[in-house]
C-alpha cells in the first residue's frame, strides 16, 4: 500500500501494473530533483524505496527525484536484509517529546552484523546515538549530572605537572599571567633548593614625597623561601627585614650576607631574632670583629662560611671550635690564619666535622695539615685550595690518616707534584673527586698513577701545562670517568683528544681555551661521544 498526503489519494497497485498509481486529476505533485543514475520507472514488484520517489515525468521527460511531502510524512525505504518501514512526523509534540525509536524489524540479521543505517533515516532526524536495537526497543538514555571542567589553561592538575618543566627564571615570569598560574606557581614545592638574592636598594619603595617605604616580602612568604642573600645591607636593613617577612622567626634556615657594612651588634641581633639559622655565611663583611663572633655564634649552627672579612684571623677559629659543637661544614677563606688557629679544633668536631674548605690561606703549612688530620679524622671532603705552602708532605699526611675522603681539592698549590698522586692514588681509594687546577708541576707520570683509581668519577686538569698527549693515554683506562676538564691545557693536541672517545661513559667533557680542540674535533665528538657534553 502506498502513503501518500497533500491531495493523493491512497489505492492498491493493481495487477501486473508497473507499480505507480498516478493521482487523481487535479492533484498537484511537489517538485523535486533526480539524483544521478536514478531509473526513471520503478521496477514491478515490491513497494519503491520511498514515497517521495514516486513522481510522475517532468517537462524534459526526465524524471523527480524524492522530496519531502508539506505534512512531513516520510516513506521509510525497507532494508534488503528484510526490516520494515517506518514513519517519522516532524513537528508533532508527542513524537518531539518521546526518544528516537527504531523501525520494527521482521528478520533478524546475522549476529554480528549490523544494519546501515539508512539516508532517509539521518535526514528526518533519528538520532545514531541513540544505538538502533535489532531485538527490541532501545533502552532511554538516563541523563546523568553535567561535570563542569575547568579549561586547560586553568586546569591546576594539569599545569602542576607542567611547570616542572621550566627553569626559576622562566616560573617568575609565568607567575604573572594570571592569578590562576599565580597560584599555583607560589607552591613552596616549586622553590625548594633556591635562594633569593635581594640587593640593598630593591628593599625600598620611594614614596612621592621622597619617603622610602619597605617593601612586602608576602610573595616570598608564600613560596616558603628557608633562605635568604642579602647584599650591600647594614644593621638597619636587616631589622627591616626581621620585622617585616613573616617567616624571618623560625621559619628562615639559611641566611647570606656579601658585601655588607653588618657590625657586631647587628650580627648579635640577626642570630637572636632569627631563631631558626643553622647555616651561615658572611663574605665581605669587613665591619664586624672576632668579638662579634664570640657575642653571637650559637650552638644550632651546622654550616659556617666565613670569606674575604679581614678581621678574620686565629682568635675567629678558637670561636668557632669553641662556640659551634654541631658544626658539620666550615669553608674559611682569610688570608691570616697560621697553622696555630687549626689547632683549636677539638674531638668535638672531629665527630661532626665531614667537610672543610681552606681557601687561599696562604699561612697554612704542613704543620696546619697535621693539625687537621688528627682533629677531624672524619672528614669526607677537603680542600686545600690556594694553600700554596703546602708540598708533597702535606698531601701524604692527608692519604695516610683521611682514607674517608671521597673529594680532595688541590689547585692552585703550585708545590704539588706527581708524587703527591702517588699517595693519593695509592691511599685513597674511595676518591670520588679530585681537583688539580693550577698544579703546574703535574706531568704524564702523575696521571699514570691516577689510571689505577677506579673509583675517581670526576678530574679537573686545567691550566696544567706539562700535560701531554702520552698522559691522556693513561687516563683511557679509567673507564669511571663521568667529567674531565683539561681547559687551558696548551701542550694537547688534536690527535690526543680525539683518542677520548674510548670514554663512553663521559658525561661532560671541557676544552676551554685548549689549543688542540678544533671545529673538527668537536664534530668528531658529536659523532662518537653523543650522550657527552663538550664545553667548547
Amino acid at each position: 500500500m502506498l502513503l501518500l498526503t497533500g491531495g493523493l489519494a491512497e489505492a492498491p497497485l493493481p495487477s501486473g501494473g508497473s507499480g505507480v498509481q498516478w493521482p487523481r486529476h487535479g492533484a498537484r505533485l511537489p517538485r523535486c530533483r533526480r539524483p544521478r543514475g536514478q531509473h526513471t520507472h520503478a521496477p514491478p514488484g515490491p513497494p519503491a524505496e520511498c514515497a517521495g520517489k514516486m513522481s510522475s515525468p517532468g517537462v524534459d521527460g526526465d524524471p523527480k527525484p524524492p522530496c519531502l511531502p508539506r505534512n512531513g510524512l516520510v516513506k521509510l525505504p525497507g532494508q534488503p536484509n528484510g526490516m520494515g518501514t517506518a514513519s517519522i512526523t516532524k513537528g508533532t509534540p508527542a513524537v518531539k517529546s518521546r526518544p528516537c525509536q527504531p523501525p520494527p524489524v521482521s528478520a533478524l540479521p546475522p549476529p554480528g552484523l549490523a544494519a546501515p543505517l539508512p539516508r532517509a533515516a539521518l535526514a528526518g532526524g533519528l538520532c545514531p546515538s541513540a544505538g538502533l536495537s535489532l531485538g527490541g526497543p532501545a533502552p532511554a538514555p538516563v541523563p546523568g549530572p553535567l561535570v563542569e571542567r575547568p579549561p586547560l589553561a586553568t586546569d591546576e592538575k594539569i599545569l602542576n605537572g607542567l611547570f616542572w618543566y621550566f627553569s626559576a627564571c622562566e616560573k617568575c615570569v609565568l607567575a604573572q599571567v594570571c592569578k590562576a598560574w599565580r597560584r599555583v606557581l607560589y607552591q613552596p614545592k616549586f622553590w625548594a633548593g633556591l635562594t633569593p638574592v635581594l640587593h640593598a636598594k630593591e628593599l625600598y619603595n620611594v614614596l612621592p614625597g621622597g619617603e622610602k617605604e619597605f617593601v612586602s616580602l608576602q610573595g616570598f612568604a608564600a613560596r616558603g623561601f628557608e633562605g635568604f642573600c642579602l647584599v650591600g645591607v647594614s644593621d638597619l636593613d636587616i631589622c627591616e627585614f626581621i620585622d617585616n617577612y613573616a617567616l624571618s622567626k623560625k621559619g628562615v634556615k639559611a641566611m647570606s650576607l656579601k658585601r655588607s657594612t653588618i657590625t657586631d651588634a647587628g650580627l648579635e641581633v640577626m642570630l637572636e631574632q632569627m631563631q631558626g639559622v643553622v647555616r651561615l655565611e658572611l663574605s665581605g663583611c669587613n665591619d664586624f670583629t672576632e668579638a662579634g663572633l664570640w657575642s653571637s655564634l650559637s650552638a644550632r649552627i651546622t654550616s659556617l662560611s666565613v670569606s674575604d672579612c679581614i678581621n678574620v684571623a686565629d682568635d675567629a677559629i678558637a670561636a668557632i671550635s669553641q662556640l659551634l659543637p654541631n658544626l658539620a661544614e666550615l669553608s674559611l677563606q682569610a688570608y691570616h690564619v697560621t697553622d696555630t688557629a687549626l689547632a683549636y679544633f677539638t674531638a668535638r668536631q672531629g665527630h661532626s666535622t665531614h667537610t672543610l674548605r681552606l681557601l687561599s690561606c696562604w699561612e697554612i703549612t704542613n704543620h696546619g695539615v697535621v693539625n687537621v688530620v688528627h682533629s677531624l679524622p672524619n672528614l669526607t671532603a677537603l680542600s686545600l685550595s690556594g694553600c700554596s705552602k703546602v708540598t708533597d708532605d702535606g698531601v701524604e699526611l692527608v692519604a695516610e690518616n683521611l682514607r674517608k675522603l671521597r673529594s680532595l681539592d688541590l689547585s692552585w698549590c703550585p708545590r704539588i707534584t706527581d708524587m703527591a698522586l702517588e699517595y693519593v692514588a695509592c691511599d685513597l681509594h674511595r676518591l670520588e673527586e679530585l681537583v688539580l687546577d693550577r698544579c703546574v708541576r703535574i706531568t704524564d707520570t702523575g696521571l699514570s698513577y691516577l689510571s689505577t683509581m677506579s673509583s675517581l668519577r670526576s678530574l679537573y686538569l686545567r691550566w696544567c701545562c706539562q700535560v701531554q698527549d702520552f698522559g691522556l693515554k693513561h687516563l683511557l683506562a679509567m673507564r669511571s670517568l663521568r667529567l674531565l676538564s683539561l681547559a687551558g691545557c696548551p701542550l694537547l693536541t688534536t690527535t690526543g683528544l680525539s683518542g677520548l672517545v674510548q670514554l663512553q661513559e663521559l658525561e661532560e667533557l671541557e676544552l676551554t681555551n685548549c689549543p688542540g680542540a678544533t671545529p673538527e674535533l668537536f664534530k668528531y665528538f658529536s659523532q662518537h661521544l653523543p650522550r657527552c657534553l663538550v664545553i667548547e
